[in-house]
């Protein structure tokens, strides 16, 4: 399996299913996820840096089977600003 770091781009729905099919770009390179790929639109916005394990496909995609956010995922910034949000309305 190999890995690789970088930074998030271009990312996009191929396939609404059971388990969606999503591509993004990382550095220029094109990756696919499908395992986990709820979590990744959930956890992962264009811009972040993060860490994927995996292996290219035959047509050069490289496709994910493990990633990490480096630093704050999507979730825990929109949970902070919200939280930013209410102490503002009621103070």
């Amino acid at each position: 399996m190999k890995s690789m770091k970088g930074y998030v781009s271009k990312i996009r729905v191929l396939k609404m299913a059971k388990i969606p099919l999503v591509r993004f770009s990382l550095d220029g390179v094109n990756c696919l996820i499908a395992a986990h790929s709820l979590n990744f639109l959930a956890d992962v916005d264009e811009g972040m840096q993060i860490v994927v394990a995996g292996e290219y496909n035959s047509r050069k995609q490289f496709v994910v089977r493990k990633y990490s956010v480096i630093g704050k995922t999507k979730i825990m910034i929109e949970f902070e600003n919200t939280k930013k949000l209410r102490y503002y309305i009621y103070n």
